[in-house]
């Protein structure tokens, strides 16, 4: 019996945790196009080709927030030297990145 009992726990918790990544990832990108990300991003074939964001999708979720809430010190540490060099959207909620990093990360291969 406890084994149905928490069975039955975990899938409820899987399930609504799936749900919850859902609806996040689709603030997300809300919130992709509403920043105006795709000046400098692209996502689905969308945006500006030189930034495919599907790229970050790859990197951990900790990773996308620093790129996205403090991006100049990321791009120190990957060598990256874009033109222009991606802000630090420190304005952001942190509500607002996480559905940003669930958006990068549905957008994975």
């Amino acid at each position: 019996m406890n084994r149905i009992v928490c069975t039955a726990i975990v899938l409820t918790f899987t399930l609504s945790a799936g749900h919850a990544f859902a609806q996040d990832a689709a603030k997300g990108k809300q919130l992709f196009t509403d920043q105006k990300c795709t000046l400098c991003h692209s996502a689905a074939g969308q945006g500006n080709k030189k930034g495919p964001i599907e790229d970050a999708a790859k990197l951990s979720a900790a990773d996308i927030r620093a790129w996205i809430t403090d991006a100049p010190t990321m791009a120190a540490k990957a060598k990256a030297d874009r033109k222009p060099p991606m802000k630090a959207y420190t304005d952001l909620s942190k509500e607002d990145v996480d559905s940003l990093v669930a958006y990068i990360q549905s957008l994975k291969k």
